[in-house]
């Protein structure tokens, strides 16, 4: 989209991992460049400061935990991070994820800066959980973004609209903004001939974490087989150790057998896709839009995933794919059953998927007109 040039004005990204910045959001801040804008990435650098600084960003380290829900450290890292802010002279600070938005909400409060964009790239175990300590901690999250935190001027940005609602936002109210997810480049994960069945080549391309229902894929697979189907999962990510979630190494590998296989990161995720017929994330739930899929999709492949928040927003049962309950291993297992038996069925659901990237928004380009327009929105008030 076209917006108008903003010169000498600052917006801040913060971002509590460089890494999570690097993999999602780099189409972001190429646009907020495009426009003008000088562009700060405030975040705990580890590897990837070249990368992001090849967008033409600044980055500025600021070193907090993802993982330390201690409130002592919180305020003290909002604490360096409104001097940081006030440094910089932002104009925009733009938080980026739960912690980040807590963080940098309180800090861009304290720096006295009243135009914020609040990013919630989904809402992890306080949107799976349906307990009463789930329904309380979403409770006072909203209390928190739609309060303390908020300023007239503040904008919410989400992956999927049951996001918003669960933070008592109407997804339609014009401070609330809806896009694709991180979008995907089409042109890096484009459609090629899917490889000759039998087996039918399953790949989940993630974070190895028990959130994203690794296991019930591993379950699935060798109830399929057992049933005489065909079928070949591939696992291709890291534990995230600063995770608590994270799937110990030990385990990976004592899956790694009867069709399974552990094949750890990759930096090659369009060969994944191009080598398999499906790509697969059986999510227990809070995610955002899971880039996973929008790659899977692009590329041309079937989907399989759970009815949760984010994944049924991109995946529509029986077009682009099939949705499964979260946990439900036999539901999965038949349909990969179904797929692992038809080739055509497969290969109409990947292009029907294909054809919803392009069409639905979840490009990147379109996801960065979309928050280059509420940048421009912002500045011109």
């Amino acid at each position: 989209m076209d917006t108008p040039t903003l010169q000498k004005k600052t917006l801040a990204y913060v971002v509590t991992e460089d890494w999570f910045f690097a993999s999602h959001f780099l189409p972001m801040a190429r646009a907020a460049v495009a426009m003008g804008l000088s562009v700060a990435v405030i975040t705990r650098v580890r590897a990837h400061r070249a990368v992001i600084e090849a967008t033409g960003a600044r980055v500025v380290e600021l070193e907090a935990e993802r993982s330390s829900l201690n409130p002592m450290a919180a305020g003290y890292a909002a604490g360096q991070l409104s001097a940081i802010l006030k440094a910089l002279k932002a104009d925009i600070v733009h938080c980026v994820a739960l912690r980040g938005i807590l963080v940098g909400g309180t800090a861009a409060a304290m720096a006295g800066i009243p135009d914020r964009v609040y990013a919630l790239t989904g809402l992890g175990l306080l949107g799976a959980r349906e307990d009463r300590t789930g329904k309380l901690a979403r409770l006072a999250l909203k209390g928190l973004i739609r309060g303390p935190l908020a300023s007239r001027r503040t904008r919410y940005l989400f992956e999927n609209a049951d996001d918003a609602r669960a933070l008592g936002l109407d997804p339609s109210d014009t401070a609330v903004t809806i896009v694709g997810g991180a979008g995907v480049d089409p042109d890096a994960f484009a459609p090629c001939p899917l490889p000759p069945m039998p087996p039918l080549r399953v790949a989940i391309v993630a974070r190895m974490l028990w959130s994203k229902g690794i296991d019930i894929a591993v379950e699935a697979v060798r109830l399929a087989r057992g049933q005489g189907a065909a079928v070949e999962l591939s696992l291709y990510g890291a534990p995230d150790t600063s995770n608590r979630r994270a799937i110990p190494e030990a385990t990976l590998r004592a899956w790694s057998q009867d069709g399974v296989t552990w094949y750890g990161p990759t930096r090659d995720v369009a060969g994944v896709f191009a080598a398999h017929h499906v790509g697969c994330l059986p999510s227990r739930g809070g995610e955002g839009l899971p880039r996973t899929l929008l790659e899977a999709a692009a590329s041309g492949r079937a989907i399989l995933t759970s009815d949760v928040p984010g994944c049924r927003d991109l995946v529509r049962d029986g077009m682009e794919g099939f949705l499964v309950r979260p946990d439900d291993a036999p539901a999965l297992a038949a349909a990969l059953i179904r797929l692992a038996g038809d080739l055509a069925l497969a290969k109409r659901m990947g292009e029907t998927a294909h054809a919803r990237i392009l069409e639905g928004g979840y490009t990147e380009e379109a996801v960065g007109g979309a928050v280059a327009g509420i940048y421009a929105e912002m500045l011109s008030a």
